[in-house]
């Protein structure tokens, strides 16, 4: 991923796509539908109809440079109907050309916008950029839009008014008009359209634009038919004047229509990538470098390194991630935390990139730059996670795969039972009944119904440090019912603080020689108490030496030599599998109390050479925000287990501190992810909160992983949904989100639904008999469009909802 801190540059993912060699599409491996194994080498397909023509001819796609019927647009022709072909090179000019996906078919990908070889529907960008940038498919509809608008209008009111209006125009005159109205409507306005109706019969992929195809395709065929040769028609195409109907006003007008929702829907969805681009934007363009003799110039942010000294002035925002040096300030952290309150900053205080200084100024030292920054991994995991899909999209999914030839059987009933029982003329009856019910029943809504709602909510969840990884881990959380917790770090700060050293009669070592030792040994380790441990070596003047032969075990402890001396240090436990004897002498002393009033909750113990030298006390405060946060997902009725690799005892001070009855200790990595399993088997929908390494198999084996943005990085890569500040709090702020997400998911997928029952039916003529009324194709084509508008405008209501 380059460095998103600078404006204009994108987000890339680095997936290893692959070109299906049927239709020339780009594919990520991991998301194709279909593979298979052609002379040694294997072949990723974007769906299954593309698998299916390999198998059966893989030669003739082998040496075929391209597929026919697709679109690759490149980067210099976004226009519709003028896409270059796949071979084509990029235009070399647009350097900020973007990867494109369909968001409900993430197996397409490829270089620039174009739509879907499988639902038809225009490609979005995998890659935002930090300003706007202009979209040439939105102008291109537009354009279309108001141009088949200023032909269509003339076109209906003649359509409608001709007769009134007394023209004394001879009706294949008054036909010859109309047909020179609408043709460059229906044939250039309508044309990308048309495309994407070829190229769903080309794979055998029926989707929306397949019907509006046919729709229009018959209404203007026929129409033109009977301009040109009016005495093919039999009688039952006439009406009571002999004439044959024509029917240019409503292609033109449905073509018009169609044109206005794809405008409507373009305009709309380009909303749902604004989150990101908003997180971009949080960073400056420039940060004021100073160098070593003190003089400060500006300078992008693709320049900096880490170890870089920068100032930051009062009202500008943080350039990258780092910690103050010098000078003191209060900064708005609310983009990562989401509280509105902003944070006294110190000497040795973290600040964020993207934060905002509010008041004083100071110096900082660059510590994470470019892609490395939590902005920069916050735009990843909100990219990546608006293009996820919910396992609610199955439900639409299974429907899409039959909609369309039910629309196209329903479509030739209504055709065929208007032709043989209904009214004079029965075929212009029912011509008009077919063309309602195909465009009437495009199914858009039905697509848009999921990833539109998932996109604006995992945007909504970024700007209250709440990451959504993926979609399938929004929904399940509404749903969970037990939260397991890990303890250091997550319910504490996860900064312990050494209380007090103590060694063991015989062992041989001072107390600074055994923090040495520990200190030397610790200082290759992350873990909280090895950096404590480090911490109080460093407080006492000590040099640290090198450590060789260092190995790391997670929730045990850690071994090395230092000066030839093997030293372990870790738990009884630890010490014990590697032969030292534990218990001679070991009896831990009281040392002391800890943090916050509570005794010393963390043990260390130090072995040289197989013997016992010393024991290490420590504590770690709670986070402020944990008891009000424990409180709040009680009250949501959650069943709260606290799993920690700590001492029982030390883990019990903090369960009782906030009435929590369920604790296991002394757990390792591999036994919490089996105790999440276990209560899985008991039916519980389980969601596990952690920061550490030791807790990344258990975040993976709960349905729903929260990863303590302040922790690993294997713990967030394992966890469906990442707290930016490692605040619990966020885990309540996370379901309602998805609640609301999930709510905003039904009422779309009901609304299309409903849409079609009962759009259909009255497209196939289901109030003639009672009330005389024949549903217009003009009438059916406005109410498809506003149907997918209305699908995101209900879906950008999520920008709203209080977390």
């Amino acid at each position: 991923m380059p460095k998103p801190s600078v404006p204009g540059q994108p987000i890339l993912a680095s997936v290893p796509n692959e070109t299906d060699p049927v239709c020339g599409m780009m594919v990520d491996p991991r998301k194709a539908a279909g593979k298979a194994v052609h002379g040694g080498k294997t072949y990723h397909f974007c769906s299954s109809r593309c698998a299916e023509r390999f198998d059966k001819e893989p030669e003739k796609f082998l040496d075929a440079p391209t597929a026919v019927g697709m679109e690759h647009p490149s980067s210099s022709s976004r226009g519709h109907g003028r896409h270059a072909p796949h071979s084509a090179a990029p235009d070399s000019a647009a350097s900020k050309t973007a990867r494109y996906t369909c968001p409900m078919h993430l197996q397409i990908v490829q270089m620039g916008p174009g739509h879907c070889p499988i639902c038809g529907m225009a490609l979005e960008p995998m890659d935002i950029f930090a300003e706007v940038e202009a979209d040439s498919e939105y102008d291109s509809m537009r354009l279309s839009f108001w141009v088949s608008a200023a032909l269509s209008l003339p076109l209906l009111l003649l359509s409608m008014l001709g007769e009134s209006l007394d023209l004394h125009l001879a009706p294949n005159v008054l036909n010859g008009i109309e047909l020179l109205l609408a043709t460059p409507v229906v044939l250039w306005g309508g044309w990308p359209f048309f495309k994407r109706f070829w190229a769903s019969l080309v794979n055998r992929s029926p989707n929306m634009f397949t019907l509006i195809g046919l729709g229009t395709g018959a209404a203007y065929l026929n129409s033109l038919a009977a301009t040109l040769f009016p005495q093919m028609f039999p009688a039952s195409f006439r009406d009571m004047h002999g004439a044959v109907p024509v029917y240019f006003e409503a292609a033109a007008v449905i073509t018009t229509l169609v044109l206005l929702g794809q405008v409507l829907e373009l305009r709309a969805r380009q909303q749902t990538s604004g989150a990101i681009r908003a997180l971009l934007n949080l960073a400056p363009q420039l940060a004021h470098l100073l160098a070593a003799d003190g003089t400060e110039k500006d300078v992008a942010l693709d320049q900096l390194t880490p170890g870089d000294r920068l100032r930051v002035r009062p009202g500008e925002r943080v350039p990258v991630d780092g910690a103050v040096r010098e000078g003191a300030s209060a900064v708005d952290e609310s983009m990562v935390t989401g509280e509105p309150m902003a944070v006294e900053k110190t000497t040795d205080d973290k600040v964020t990139g993207g934060t905002l200084n509010t008041s004083g100024s100071f110096i900082m030292e660059a510590e994470r730059v470019g892609n490395e920054t939590m902005l920069a991994q916050i735009v990843k995991l909100v990219s990546e996670a608006q293009r996820s899909r919910a396992p609610m999209q199955r439900l639409a999914d299974k429907v899409s795969a039959y909609f369309v030839p039910a629309v196209i059987i329903a479509a030739i009933l209504a055709f065929a039972a208007w032709a043989s029982f209904g009214p004079e003329p029965r075929m212009a009856h029912g011509l008009v009944a077919a063309v309602a019910v195909l465009i009437i029943a495009c199914p858009c809504a039905l697509g848009l119904a999921t990833p539109m709602s998932i996109m604006v909510a995992v945007g909504r969840g970024a700007h209250t440090g709440v990451l959504v990884r993926n979609a399938e881990a929004l929904e399940a959380l509404a749903k969970v019912d037990t939260l397991v917790i890990d303890k250091t770090g997550t319910l504490t700060e996860g900064k312990p603080r050494v209380l007090a050293v103590s060694v063991f009669e015989g062992g041989g070592f001072t107390k600074e020689g055994l923090l040495w030792l520990a200190g030397s040994v610790e200082s290759a380790s992350e873990h909280p108490l090895a950096r404590a441990i480090v911490a109080a070596a460093k407080e006492k003047g000590i040099q640290l030496s090198d450590v060789s032969e260092f190995r790391a075990s997670p929730g045990g402890g850690v071994e090395g030599r230092v000066l030839g001396d093997k030293v372990l240090v870790g738990t009884s436990n630890f010490l014990q599998e590697r032969g030292v004897n534990a218990t001679t002498g070991a009896k831990l002393p009281e040392m002391g109390f800890g943090l916050d009033g509570m005794p010393a909750i963390s043990y260390v113990l130090v072995a040289v050479n197989e013997k016992l030298a010393g024991v290490f006390a420590l504590a770690d405060s709670m986070k402020e925000s944990t008891p009000e946060a424990i409180r709040a997902l009680r009250n949501e009725g959650l069943r709260i287990v606290i799993l920690t690799g700590d001492r029982k005892d030390a883990a019990k001070v903090i369960a009782d501190k906030l009435r929590i009855g369920e604790v296991v200790g002394e757990v390792l990595p591999q036994e919490k992810a089996e105790r999440v399993q276990k209560l899985k088997a008991e039916g519980r929908i389980v969601a596990m909160a952690g920061d550490g390494i030791n807790d990344a198999p258990a975040l993976a084996a709960a349905d729903v992983g929260i990863a303590m943005g302040t922790g690993t990085d294997v713990a967030i890569e394992n966890a469906g949904i990442t707290l930016v500040k490692g605040d619990l709090r966020g885990i309540v702020r996370a379901r309602k989100l998805s609640r609301a997400t999930i709510r905003n998911i039904k009422q779309n997928l009901f609304f299309a639904f409903l849409y079609n029952a009962i759009g259909i039916p009255i497209a196939a003529g289901a109030l003639y008999p009672v009330f005389g009324l024949l549903l217009s194709p003009m009438l059916a084509s406005a109410a498809m469009s506003f149907s997918s508008v209305s699908v995101i405008a209900n879906a950008l209501r999520l920008r709203k909802v209080s977390l």
